[in-house]
């Protein structure tokens, strides 16, 4: 059996933070080349890395024997025609999110991991945040009794990325003028969809959703304050989507989830943003970098039990309070090597889980059906908004 996974980087600017998690690993994933359409990206590798084997072409890096897998980290509407091709081509994939961007090749995308047998997984890094994995081992041990509802979002002023130097859109402007619905929808939607299960035997599925999003003005304001009144993205009419975006998403079970997202209002960035209540107890996340993540547990915190029937008012405690009996056991165990990766730990763990799979011939934790069906928000929510609000059903990824 194969002890090392020879692992190339295609999209060498997003996938240089990953590259420092490669020494976290025990030599059992090996960097051999790098692929990138920008020569500057590819020199800049070349010095940090002499002995990698830097390639302009996509197709060519896939006919290298030395390559065993590939780390897609490139545009967004890029994702899924570049795993279908590398797995065609023999190379196991982990691909940056989201998996695809239509229920054509989100279909294409589940058919050719199971033709090939090849190991797929998204690589979700918010799911392997400490404080989003230490939620989910109190979900799965029962801590927060029933859950009824939750709420997660991603909010992030991006509009200084939505161009270039010159004023040309990016690929992320492209996006924005040409789409309106939930567009980057699994920062927000994977932890919750692990905490509850969804696709998991014993767990929930995603039933229906409907979506909105107020009217664009965010965007053209800034683009007409940096390049004038003449270019075509100081006017809201050019832009798509609309400042903040709203998804309500049913479970088959039950539970309601209140997906938020808003990449173009002028605010500091709200890294997480999570909310889950149960029968027994809630969380809350932080908002900000110096904020405590927050639970209340029934008969467990402040002012809960016999306390409330004494006219005592509940309150809030630190998650970390609950640290020695909550703590979830990878980052008990790598916690240390954690801290030193990118978002929050997560680009470590993704890796690992990755690497650790395709060497123990082994379903990812993040597979395929479940990058399809987080990712599916994407296509679902621009039809709900398509057609006024209509309530729209999840495809069953799971069933051809």
């Amino acid at each position: 059996m194969k002890t090392t996974v020879r692992l190339a980087v295609v999209g060498g600017s997003r996938g240089a933070y990953f590259s420092r998690s490669l020494n976290h690993l025990g030599g059992r994933a090996e960097l051999v080349a790098v692929c990138d359409t920008d020569e500057g990206v590819l020199q800049k590798w070349k010095e940090d890395f002499p002995e990698v084997v830097g390639y302009s072409s996509y197709e060519r890096l896939l006919e290298d024997p030395q390559v065993d897998a590939v780390f897609l980290a490139t545009p967004l509407l890029l994702h899924a025609s570049q795993a279908i091709l590398a797995m065609k081509k023999g190379k196991h994939v982990m691909s940056e999110v989201i998996a695809a961007h239509t229920l054509e090749d989100s279909w294409e995308l589940a058919e050719t991991v199971e033709q090939t047998g090849l190991t797929y997984m998204m690589a979700e890094n918010y799911c392997y945040m400490r404080s989003n994995m230490m939620i989910k081992n109190m979900v799965s041990q029962g801590a927060f009794g029933e859950i009824t509802s939750a709420e997660c979002g991603y909010i992030h002023d991006c509009r200084s990325l939505l161009h270039n130097r010159d004023g040309s859109l990016t690929w992320r402007g492209r996006k924005q003028r040409d789409f309106c619905g939930s567009t980057y929808p699994t920062h927000s939607l994977g932890p919750v969809s692990q905490w509850l299960g969804i696709n998991r035997e014993g767990g929930d599925e995603f039933d229906s959703l409907v979506t909105f999003s107020s009217k664009s003005r965010s965007t053209a304001k800034y683009f007409h304050e940096h390049f004038g009144g003449e270019h075509p993205g100081a006017g809201a009419d050019f832009w798509k989507q609309g400042d903040s975006t709203v998804t309500l998403i049913r479970t088959k079970k039950g539970v309601v989830i209140t997906l938020k997202y808003d990449t173009q209002s002028a605010r500091p960035h709200n890294m997480t943003h999570y909310e889950l209540q149960g029968t027994k107890g809630a969380y809350l996340s932080p908002r900000y970098d110096s904020e405590e993540p927050l639970i209340w547990l029934e008969n467990q915190s402040a002012g809960a039990g016999a306390a409330a029937h004494a006219g005592r008012e509940p309150e809030w405690g630190s998650l970390w309070n609950h640290a020695d009996e909550w703590e979830h056991p990878l980052w008990k165990r790598w916690g240390e090597e954690a801290n030193k990766a990118g978002h929050g730990g997560g680009d470590f763990f993704v890796l690992d889980e990755f690497v650790s799979a395709i060497l123990e011939q082994r379903k990812p934790a993040i597979d395929v059906i479940d990058a399809i069906t987080w990712s599916s928000v994407f296509p679902l929510s621009i039809q709900s908004i398509a057609e006024g609000g209509r309530p729209v059903k999840f495809v069953n990824f799971k069933h051809k």
